[in-house]
């Protein structure tokens, strides 16, 4: 089992910036992606940016260039640093980590952090 625990949210002005963190502890293979996802309501939860454990990374085209997402390994933890904030970008925004082992795909999630866009 994994847990993740977010942090990082908050209300924020237009074209302010905040930083989500995410820590994963429990029973973490070495190779794994984490990622984060945002859902608003009465819409599907959408992806917003996902990086390996080797680095690759993968943005949605509306957070391109405004978003950041990063990593420590050694911490188990993963980070989104989101600069030029529009109140679009407001939603729950959920931590998430996927690791796989003997063809099977484990998918976790955390309790979700509120990202508010406001001024």
């Amino acid at each position: 089992q994994v847990q993740l625990v977010e942090s990082g949210g908050g209300l924020v002005q237009p074209g302010g910036s905040l930083r989500l963190s995410c820590a994963a502890s429990g029973n973490i293979f070495s190779l794994n992606a984490m990622g984060w996802y945002r859902q608003t309501p009465g819409k599907q939860r959408e992806l917003v940016a996902t990086i390996t454990t080797g680095g690759n990374t993968n943005y949605a085209d509306s957070v391109k260039g405004r978003f950041t997402i990063s990593r420590d390994n050694t911490k188990n933890t993963v980070y989104l640093q989101m600069n030029s904030l529009v109140p679009v970008d407001t939603a729950v925004y959920y931590c998430n980590l996927v690791q796989r082992q003997f063809g099977f795909k484990y998918d976790f999630w955390g309790q979700g952090t509120q990202v508010t866009v406001s001024s």
